[in-house]
């Protein structure tokens, strides 16, 4: 009898991160960083860019070394060898793209000379990503050759004299020099240049100038690495295409103060008008002391024993659901029952559970919109006179009192308890106070009363958008000026709101001859009249 003793192979995935906006990921690049064992990182930010994916894989630096200092691409190419060596699925991620500018062939050929099995996943280059997330195309049908250029040192600039546009990368530090040596070769001196740092992020600035004066004007701005620097024509196209910086909310912080469950859409929202969103949790969503009034009202539901059921929340549909799931029940057990819903997010939340709602307000979406189109009890057409309403533990009783008006009975029943979060992090709570935050949302009356609870009250230079009426009523009882208002009490509607608002500031500070500056970064004396964006 033979026995063969075999070693498991690790492999190797380069994987093309892209220039820092986590969206430019590709779709191969988020499936195996999902089946990755283990992550070789470029830079910090590529830890929060695994773990927004949902993972928590094995985090290896391949930046720098245990003394701080970087990595020589030899010394990264071992580092990922011995990963492989393991036996492992190592994900090699790379700022941009591995073939492109990058470390990729060398630590790829390490990979072949260990005899390990390798893979390429291409990603967005900073090359091309950074200018056009600047507003400033390569190429155009006037100008159709680039040239880009790693600068350095011995580098013969007089091959770039030509009008061909150049793309500068490690250029922030030597700028001043390489426009002396584009003007000598014979370079116009008001030939355009844009500097681009931290490009596709919300941090992203453009400086845009000339050859004679970008040396000068990069010290004044005290521009950074890292930076994508283009000289060409092509950059004065940047007045009309700019796009990315223009966005209404445009590196706003938005503070949002919602359970993490929820926060989701919010979020995603503000930052397609270019904020960045910051969830604060208020409160806290828990199962009810007691469930057993709960476990009676399922019961009852069951067996017939209501007409209606009425869910005047996204948490209450939750709850109920959970509830059945505990008891192996499923959506068939509301046949013969009517379903009303508070609101359209509401609905879509019984929409999920595969159940349609039978009444939904067409006006007002509250439990007073509700009380408008529900019909009275009539003893003809309905045979059972009970409403089912499940509820949170401090709902009001206005819902309850106007269905008792219309000779309804009702079960009003404890489906889930409401509780004030714990405080958020000193950091956060100093940026509350000090108006280190453009704006805070405000989706219901509980989270005004929470946060100004567990954090304080908002700075006064902060724009304060709040959800609805009621909410905006409470924001005023705690001392805060409300700026704006929803048109109606959906969470989306009141980003959009929180955007034209952005969006009428920001060309408001253009037509008056001023810098478009953040609410964070104007710190005014007084407080404004209260105004309303709808």
């Amino acid at each position: 009898m033979t026995t063969t003793n075999t070693t498991t192979r690790g492999w190797v995935s380069f994987v093309g991160a892209g220039p820092g906006d986590p969206e430019l990921l590709t779709v191969r690049a988020a499936e195996l960083i999902r089946r990755a064992d283990v992550v070789v990182t470029e830079t910090p930010d590529h830890t929060a860019l695994v773990r927004s994916l949902g993972v928590e894989p094995e985090f290896v630096d391949g930046g720098f070394g245990e003394d701080g200092q970087p990595l020589t691409h030899a010394s990264r190419a071992k580092v990922v060898v011995k990963q492989a060596k393991r036996g492992l699925r190592v994900v090699r991620l790379m700022t941009g793209d591995p073939f492109l500018y990058a470390s990729g062939p060398e630590e790829a050929q390490a990979c072949a000379k260990a005899c390990i099995g390798f893979e390429i996943v291409p990603g967005v280059s900073s090359v091309s990503a950074v200018p056009a997330y600047a507003g400033v195309p390569l190429t155009t049908k006037d100008h159709r050759e680039v040239a880009v250029v790693t600068c350095g040192e011995r580098i013969d600039w007089s091959r770039y004299a030509d009008d061909r546009t150049l793309v500068l990368l490690s250029a922030v530090g030597q700028i001043a020099d390489i426009a002396a040596e584009l003007i000598k070769a014979g370079r116009a001196p008001s030939t355009p240049v844009a500097m681009t740092r931290v490009g596709t992020t919300t941090d992203q600035a453009t400086l845009t100038s000339t050859l004679e004066r970008v040396g000068a004007d990069a010290r004044a701005a005290r521009m950074s690495p890292p930076a994508v620097i283009v000289v060409g024509d092509v950059v004065d196209l940047r007045t009309t295409l700019s796009w990315f910086e223009t966005k209404p909310l445009f590196g706003w912080r938005v503070l949002v103060p919602r359970t993490k469950d929820q926060a989701g859409p919010v979020s995603t929202r503000l930052r397609g008008y270019g904020a960045v969103p910051e969830e604060v949790p208020t409160i806290s969503v828990e199962p009810p002391r007691n469930p057993q009034q709960m476990d009676k009202a399922v019961r009852g539901l069951v067996e017939g024993r209501y007409e209606w059921i009425a869910f005047t929340s996204v948490n209450a549909v939750r709850a109920v659901r959970e509830k059945f799931e505990e008891y192996g029940l499923d959506a068939r057990a509301f046949s013969g029952l009517k379903i009303a819903a508070v609101g359209d997010k509401t609905a879509q939340a019984i929409g999920e559970w595969g159940l349609r709602a039978d009444l939904v307000p067409t006006g007002e979406q509250s439990a007073a919109g509700l009380l408008e189109v529900w019909p009275e009890y009539d003893e003809m057409l309905d045979p059972i006179n009970r409403v089912f309403l499940p509820r949170a533990d401090i709902a009001t009783e206005n819902l309850v009192a106007g269905l008792i008006d219309l000779g309804w009975e009702c079960d009003d029943v404890t489906a889930y308890r409401t509780v004030r979060a714990a405080p958020p992090a000193a950091e956060t709570r100093d940026a509350i106070k000090t108006g280190k935050f453009d704006a805070v949302v405000f989706t219901s009356s509980s989270t005004v009363r929470n946060l100004v609870g567990i954090a304080g009250k908002p700075h006064p230079s902060t724009i304060i958008a709040v959800i609805g009426p009621a909410t905006a009523k409470t924001a005023e009882e705690h001392g805060l000026r409300v700026d704006v208002l929803a048109p109606k009490p959906d969470v989306e509607l009141l980003v959009d709101a929180l955007a034209d608002f952005g969006a009428a500031r920001r060309a408001g500070l253009i037509e008056a001859g001023q810098p478009v500056t953040r609410p964070s970064e104007r710190k005014p004396a007084a407080r404004r009249k209260s105004t309303t964006a709808r």
